[in-house]
């Protein structure tokens, strides 16, 4: 992941915008589906972005680790939360999940401020 997780999820969402252009259809229906998915229902959208960013270190995506970080963060996720959310991406997925957990972590203080 580069050094800035802003700068990450940043290209997540530019990446998403040019998509929107090339492939709107597509588009359309990828954010369709990301809006069903984080309505509050029997799991609220803070828990559903806790499952996303495990997902997201388990199959080692930067963008899908700092894009969900930032969203963790944003829904109200606590810093003690995030790194539970690790710890069960770290079960599931071993050494290399350690490794984007670490990262995850990272990015979640640093949308926190609490990294430098």
């Amino acid at each position: 992941m580069p050094d800035d997780p802003r700068q990450t999820a940043q290209a997540v969402i530019d990446g998403a915008a040019q998509l929107k252009q090339a492939v709107p259809a597509v588009m359309e229906g990828f954010a369709a589906l990301g809006g069903g998915t984080y309505k509050p229902g029997a799991l609220e959208p803070k828990a559903k972005e806790l499952i996303a960013l495990a997902i997201s270190i388990t199959v080692r995506c930067d963008g899908c680790v700092a894009y969900h970080a930032r969203a963790a963060h944003n829904r109200g996720a606590s810093r003690a939360e995030v790194a539970e959310a690790i710890g069960v991406a770290i079960h599931m997925g071993g050494g290399p999940s350690m490794v984007y957990g670490a990262e995850a972590l990272r990015a979640y203080d640093t949308f926190a401020g609490a990294a430098g």
